[in-house]
C-alpha cells in the first residue's frame, strides 16, 4: 500500500511521461499508474461474497425503494440491451468477430415512442454509467456501490432499476467490444483501442478465453434473471393477483434478485476495468477473481431457478383462468341465438381472422372458415387412433350424400376436429399419422391440431362427453347444437337421418321394427335379395369352430327335411378380429355358409348394433318398454357369452337365441316337426325354442369401454328385466388391431 501511494505521488508530480516511462514494459507501467492494487481488488471481491446479514441488506435495499408512480415499458429497452450484450459476447478473436454476423433483430429503436423514452431516461442511464465506471476503478466497497446505484434509481420499479443499470453497463461494455471487433479495419478505432491496450489483450486471447467464458456466463445469468423479473411485471393483472402464493413468494425474492444482479453488473464492469488498467498478465494470474465470477453466476442462477419455478406456477394459474374464461364463453355461445354459425365455429376451431384454419378435402388447399357459413356442419371429433374401418364407412356415406342431396333435401359439410393432448410432446410419428389420416378424408379438416384451444378440448370432453371414440356433433346453419352425438344415427341410417336432430332420430325409430333389413341395411345386397325371394336366412356368430360346424350342418339337415330354402351368413364377433378372420377362412374352405371376406363389413355390422343400443339409451328408452331394444341387447349380450343365431323367414325374425338353445332346437327337430304343417316352420321353430329358452336363461353381460362418452348408470336385463349388477372389468383379447378398430 505504501509503494502504491508513493507511485501515485510521483505520478502527480510528473504529469508528463518521461522518455524512460515511455519505454517501460507494460507490467512496470501498471505499477506506476494503477490506483488500486490487485490485492485490494481481491480482498474487495472476497468481501463482496461474505455479507452475512441478508436481512440487513434487504432492509437497506427497501429503504432506498421509493417509487413515485412513474411507469414505463422496459421491454423495448431490455431488447436493445440484450442485442448489445449478445453481439458483444460473441467471441474474443478479432479475426473472426469482424467477419461474424448475427440475424438482424426487429428494429424498433427508430419508433418515435422509443426515442422519446430514451430521451427521458438518458440522464439517469448516464449517471449510472459514470457511477459504475468510477466505482469499479476506485476500489469502492461493492455493497456500498450497489446501494449508491439503488439510490440513483429509487423512484423506479424493481424491473426498471435492473434494466436501467444493465443499459448503463451495456454502454461501456458494448463500446469495449465494438472497438475490439472493428479496430483491425478502422484507424480511429485502432487508436482508441491502443489506449485501452486492446491489441495486446487480443494477442493473448487464448489464455484469456477461460476468463471471458466466466464473464460471459455471468452476463448470461444476469440477462436470464432480468428477463424473468420482467415477465413477472408483465403478468396480466386481469388473471392474477398479488395474493396468489406463487406470485407473493416471487415478489419477496425479487428485491434480492435485483440486488445480486446489479452487484454482478459491478463485478463485470470491474473485470473490464481491471483488464484495461492492469494488463492481461495480471488478469490471467488473478484466479480468485475468476472464482468470484463463477460464484456470482452460481448465485444468480440459483435465484433464477427459484423465480422460474414460481413464474411457471403463475403461468399455469393464468392459463387455467384463461381456459375457464374461454370455456364459459363457449357455453354462453352455445346457449345463445345467432344469425349464422360463424361465431361458434371460430371459437371452436380458430378465433384468429388471419389464419386459414381448414384444409379442403378434395383439393387439399387451405381455406377460410367462411366456407361453412350458414351450412349444416357435422363436427367429426376424434383422436388420432381413429380406425380405417370407420373412415371408409364414413367416406362411403359422405359420398352417397353428395349424390343424393336433392333426394334428402338438405346439404351438410363434415369437418374433422382432431383432439390431441397438448401436454404430450408432438412427435414426428404423430405428425405423420395425422397427415396420413388427413390425406384420406374427402371432407374438410382442421389444418393442424395445434389450432384447437385447450379450453375447447375441455368443453368437448366435459359437455359433449368425448373420450377417444369418435363423435359427430351437429350444428345447424345458425350454429345451434342440434345433436351432441349423431354418430349413431349416421351408422344406422346414414344420410337418411338428416338433419340429425333428436326429433329426427325419434321419428326414424318409430318407423322401425324388429326385422332383418334393420340389421343388414347397407351391408350386403345379396341378403336383401334373399329377403325378396322369401328365403329363410340365418345370421350367426362366434368363434367356436366346433359349434359352427354342428350348427351349420344340423341347420342344413333340418332345412332339407322341412323342405325350406335356406341361406346362412356368418357375421363374426364384435372383437377378436384375428380369430374371426381364421373362422371366415375355415368356413369358406369347408363351404359351411356364406360369410363376409371384408372384415370391415363385420366391424360395421357390430358397430351398427351397438349404435342402435346407444341411440335408444341416448333417447332415454329402456328394455322394459321397448321390445326392439330388448332384442338388440340380447344379440350384444349373446356375443359376449359365445355363439348365437338369428333365424328369419324373409324379413320376419322368429328366433334370437344363444348358441346352446338354438342348436338344441335343431337337434331336437323330431320333437316339433309335426307342428310344422299346421303352424309353419318359423312359428313351430319359435315356439319350441322359446320353451327351451325359458327353461335355461343365459346370463347377460354388457361391456362399455371407458372411452365411450356416456355410460348408463344402470341397465335392466333384456331377459328377466331385473336391474343388472355393475362390475369394473379389465380385459385383453390379444388383438390390438381389433381394439383399435372397434373402439
Amino acid at each position: 500500500m505504501e509503494t502504491t501511494n508513493k507511485a501515485m505521488a510521483e505520478q502527480k508530480a510528473n504529469p508528463t511521461p518521461t522518455p524512460t516511462q515511455q519505454v517501460l514494459k507494460p507490467e512496470e507501467t501498471t505499477k506506476l499508474i494503477n490506483p488500486v492494487s490487485l490485492q485490494q481488488l481481491i480482498k474487495r471481491d472476497r468481501g463482496m461474497m461474505t455479507l452475512s446479514d441478508d436481512n440487513m441488506m434487504l432492509k437497506q435495499i427497501h429503504e432506498t425503494h421509493a417509487p413515485d408512480g412513474r411507469e414505463f415499458n422496459v421491454r423495448p429497452l431490455f431488447q436493445l440491451v440484450e442485442d448489445i450484450l449478445n453481439r458483444a459476447t460473441l467471441t474474443i478473436d478479432p479475426l473472426t468477430s469482424a467477419a461474424q454476423t448475427l440475424e438482424t433483430t426487429d428494429d424498433r429503436t427508430n419508433q418515435a415512442s422509443f426515442i422519446a423514452l430514451l430521451e427521458a431516461l438518458s440522464f439517469t442511464i448516464d449517471r449510472i454509467s459514470h457511477e459504475i465506471a468510477y466505482r469499479s476503478s476506485s476500489g469502492s466497497d461493492a455493497h456500498a456501490t450497489t446501494l449508491s446505484i439503488f439510490n440513483l434509481v429509487s423512484s423506479y420499479s424493481w424491473d426498471a432499476k435492473l434494466v436501467l443499470t444493465l443499459s448503463a453497463f451495456a454502454v461501456n461494455y458494448g463500446e469495449f467490444w465494438l472497438l475490439a471487433q472493428i479496430y483491425p479495419t478502422n484507424q480511429l478505432a485502432k487508436s482508441m483501442a491502443t489506449l485501452k491496450q486492446l491489441p495486446v489483450i487480443m494477442e493473448h486471447s487464448g489464455p484469456l478465453k477461460p476468463r471471458f467464458n466466466a464473464l460471459n456466463n455471468l452476463i448470461k445469468a444476469m440477462m436470464d434473471n432480468t428477463r424473468c423479473i420482467i415477465e413477472f411485471k408483465e403478468l396480466p393483472p386481469k388473471y392474477i393477483s398479488q395474493d396468489l402464493p406463487a406470485l407473493a413468494k416471487a415478489m419477496t425474492h425479487i428485491p434480492n434478485a435485483v440486488y445480486w444482479t446489479i452487484r454482478s453488473v459491478l463485478a463485470c464492469a470491474t473485470q473490464i476495468s481491471t483488464l484495461t488498467s492492469m494488463g492481461h498478465e495480471h488478469w490471467i494470474s488473478a484466479t480468485s477473481e475468476a472464482w468470484e465470477l463463477s460464484t456470482l453466476a452460481h448465485k444468480i442462477n440459483s435465484i433464477h431457478d427459484l423465480l422460474k419455478k414460481q413464474l411457471a406456477l403463475c403461468y399455469q394459474y393464468i392459463e387455467e383462468r384463461i381456459e375457464a374464461e374461454i370455456f364459459q364463453k363457449i357455453q354462453n355461445l352455445i346457449e345463445s341465438i345467432h344469425i349464422d354459425n360463424m361465431m361458434i365455429l371460430r371459437t371452436l376451431i380458430c378465433p384468429k381472422d388471419d389464419v386459414l384454419p381448414l384444409l379442403e378435402g378434395s383439393t387439399k388447399t387451405r381455406v377460410n372458415i367462411d366456407v361453412l357459413r350458414r351450412k349444416n356442419v357435422l363436427l367429426l371429433i376424434s383422436g388420432l387412433p381413429i380406425s380405417q374401418d370407420e373412415l371408409s364407412i364414413l367416406e362411403q356415406i359422405y359420398n352417397e350424400s353428395r349424390v343424393n342431396w336433392t333426394k334428402t333435401g338438405g346439404q351438410y359439410e363434415v369437418v374433422w376436429v382432431p383432439v390431441v393432448d397438448h401436454s404430450v410432446v408432438w412427435t414426428d410419428a404423430m405428425q405423420n399419422r395425422f397427415e396420413s389420416l388427413q390425406a384420406t378424408m374427402p371432407w374438410y379438416s382442421v389444418y393442424t391440431p395445434k389450432l384447437i384451444n385447450k379450453a375447447v378440448i375441455r368443453f368437448i370432453k366435459e359437455v359433449w362427453h368425448f373420450r377417444n371414440k369418435p363423435i359427430l356433433v351437429v350444428l345447424d346453419p345458425q350454429g345451434k347444437v342440434v345433436s351432441n352425438n349423431a354418430i349413431h344415427m349416421m351408422w344406422i341410417w346414414g344420410s337418411a337421418a338428416f338433419p340429425f336432430t333428436s326429433s329426427r332420430e325419434e321419428a326414424l325409430w318409430k318407423a322401425e321394427t324388429w326385422r332383418l333389413e334393420l340389421l343388414v341395411d347397407g351391408l350386403d345386397p345379396t341378403i336383401l335379395n334373399w329377403v325378396k325371394e322369401g328365403k329363410f336366412i340365418y345370421l350367426y356368430g362366434g368363434t367356436d369352430m366346433e359349434w359352427i360346424r354342428k350348427f351349420t350342418t344340423t341347420a342344413k339337415t333340418v332345412a332339407s327335411a322341412a323342405r325350406i330354402p335356406l341361406e346362412m351368413v356368418y357375421v363374426g364377433k364384435s372383437n377378436k378380429r384375428e380369430q374371426v378372420r381364421k373362422c371366415t377362412n375355415t368356413i369358406t374352405v369347408e363351404k359351411l355358409s356364406h360369410c363376409w371376406q371384408d372384415l370391415a363389413m363385420v366391424w360395421f355390422f357390430w358397430t351398427r348394433l351397438e349404435s342402435m343400443m346407444f341411440s335408444k339409451i341416448q333417447l332415454g328408452i329402456t328394455v322394459d318398454v321397448d321390445p326392439l331394444l330388448r332384442e338388440i341387447e340380447k344379440v350384444l349380450s349373446y356375443d359376449k357369452e359365445g355363439g348365437w343365431a338369428i333365424l328369419s323367414n324373409g324379413s320376419f325374425l322368429f328366433v334370437n337365441g344363444h348358441s346352446s338353445t338354438v342348436l338344441s332346437t335343431f337337434t331336437q327337430y323330431n320333437a316339433w316337426k309335426d307342428d310344422v304343417p299346421p303352424k309353419g316352420f318359423d312359428i313351430a321353430c319359435m315356439d319350441f325354442h322359446n320353451k327351451l329358452h325359458s327353461n335355461s336363461l343365459p346370463c347377460c353381460r354388457f361391456e362399455f369401454p371407458s372411452e365411450v362418452g356416456r355410460i348408463p348408470e344402470n341397465m335392466k336385463c333384456p331377459e328377466c328385466l331385473q336391474i343388472m349388477e355393475k362390475y369394473i372389468t379389465f380385459g385383453c383379447c390379444h388383438d390390438e388391431s381389433a381394439i383399435k378398430a372397434l373402439f
